[in-house]
């Protein structure tokens, strides 16, 4: 196709919005599962609660399930990894001591984490099975939204919380400006929900990893070598006198259904860092940015009521590591992006806006710099 059709083509594009791999960008090699999401990791769900109320109310939570039973009775593997440990996140010293999670894992914004905490334990204190349990170790996640958000308001609800739990389900996963990733901001635009996955082929054992991201952290926007956010002329540090953002946060969850132990689950959460610099990102000083992974393989979860003192578990060997540790890596990266690219401007709490990425224009720099994948792009879009 000449050249100057295919620029033809990007331009009717316009503002549609869609994900990275709608307008011809391809990250990484490897496959994606069926839903590109989280969710391609059998049993795992996502629910969001988005409030959007008035003109200062931006906020929400999102929760990840790994499994549809009692999750405290029977606990999954897990490990978290800390690129910088500016954050409120609970529950993370007691996932990387006893190496594993037994509750829901909720995002949502930083103000509202103990809120939601207290919410999730009364979730779980409820659930049959649990009369007895006399302690919860919560996993909840934030970052902070208070540029859109009303953030001191700490509109977040108990019944937010269960409403995200209770309506959670696989598949096809909502993104951008909804639930924990309504009122945040990516390196200099809209920011939010992201979601990514990939598929080992059968030689490599046909392990799934998929990742959802909160990305609420600034820098200079980079898509597959391209400039874009030097060429859009908005990133940090651009003026001296006007640093723009650069502190915030990036929550990655990280499931995968190979049998891992929580020591080879803190290896795969530790690569989904490199993600976050392919992007842009520096992980300034007020950025809180944390990797939570966990495995449900069935045959790996810790029973609470387990009799005798022997715990046994299948681990993939070290060896075998590799082929995960690329699969999380560009999962993490395309959930970042997605975030973006499924975000739409908002105006928010103070007369604040943020404008969503303009995607015209990025597809004009991604193709400048030969960042796009001709092939990759819909049919439609080809003819």
């Amino acid at each position: 196709m000449p050249l100057v059709f295919y620029l033809h083509r990007l331009l009717f594009i316009q503002e549609a919005r869609g994900r990275v791999r709608d307008f011809g960008i391809q990250i990484g090699i490897l496959e994606t599962g069926r839903y590109n999401a989280i969710t391609d990791v059998q049993g795992v769900k996502v629910g969001h609660t988005t409030l959007i109320e008035g003109s200062d109310i931006r906020t929400g939570v999102t929760a990840i399930i790994p499994h549809g039973g009692n999750i405290f009775q029977n606990k999954v593997p897990a490990a978290v990894y800390v690129g910088n440990g500016f954050g409120k996140s609970m529950g993370l010293s007691q996932i990387k001591e006893l190496g594993n999670i037994e509750t829901p894992i909720l995002l949502t914004n930083t103000l509202n984490a103990p809120l939601v905490a207290n919410a999730v334990i009364d979730y779980v204190l409820a659930q049959t099975g649990n009369e007895k349990v006399k302690s919860v170790n919560t996993m909840v996640g934030e970052t902070n939204d208070g540029g859109l958000n009303d953030i001191r308001g700490r509109h977040v609800t108990a019944e937010h919380v269960i409403e995200s739990i209770r309506n959670a389900h696989s598949g096809l996963v909502k993104e951008g400006n909804v639930g924990a990733g309504t009122g945040t901001e990516c390196l200099g635009f809209k920011g939010g929900i992201g979601t990514s996955s990939r598929r080992l082929p059968i030689s490599k054992g046909g392990y799934t990893v998929g990742v959802l991201v909160q990305t609420n952290f600034g820098g200079v926007l980079d898509i597959n070598g391209a400039p874009v956010g030097r060429e859009l002329n908005n990133f940090y540090m651009r003026d001296p006198k006007n640093n723009y953002k650069a502190d915030g946060s990036c929550m990655i969850i990280i499931a995968t259904d190979a049998p891992l132990s929580a020591r080879n689950l803190e290896r795969l959460a530790k690569r989904s860092y490199l993600a976050f610099g392919n992007v842009g990102s520096f992980s300034s000083n007020g950025s809180g940015d944390y990797s939570v992974a966990f495995s449900t393989y069935a045959g790996n979860r810790i029973s609470h009521e387990s009799e005798g003192q022997i715990l046994s578990l299948t681990e993939l060997k070290n060896d075998a590591m590799s082929p995960l540790f690329m699969a999380v890596w560009e999962a993490t990266e395309e959930a970042i992006l997605n975030s973006m690219f499924m975000a739409t401007d908002m105006k928010g709490a103070n007369n604040s806006f943020l404008p969503a990425l303009p995607i015209k224009q990025t597809l004009e720099i991604m193709n400048k710099y030969n960042a796009l994948n001709y092939d990759r792009l819909p049919k439609a879009m080809r003819d």
